[in-house]
């Protein structure tokens, strides 16, 4: 049985959990590697992050929350969009300064 996946709207996030959302470092690594992709071409698992499956799942879940990522199940897998132009239009340049960092 398919789970089915909150996504949050950006225009429900105010600016204070977007900003604790970019204040971490694998989470900004995983929007960097995600703007550079096509839309859900990249699955959870094809990072190669610094952390444990269980925080790696806990940052996930932590930026679709906050209305950054969409995410879709595709068989065992889990996939991710980077929603830009949706952040972008709650928070114009955040994302920017997020993405142009190192």
């Amino acid at each position: 049985m398919a789970r089915t996946l909150s996504h949050k709207d950006p225009t429900e996030v105010t600016l204070q959990q977007a900003l604790d959302a970019l204040t971490d470092p694998v989470r900004r690594t995983i929007l960097r590697e995600l703007s550079a992709v096509p839309d859900f071409t990249r699955a959870c698992g094809a990072f190669d992050l610094p952390v444990s499956k269980a925080t790696a799942s806990h940052h996930f879940a932590v930026l679709r929350s906050t209305g950054l990522l969409e995410q879709l199940d595709r068989g065992p897998r889990r996939f991710n969009r980077l929603r830009r132009s949706e952040f972008d239009a709650r928070f114009p340049g955040l994302l920017d300064l997020v993405l142009s960092e190192g």
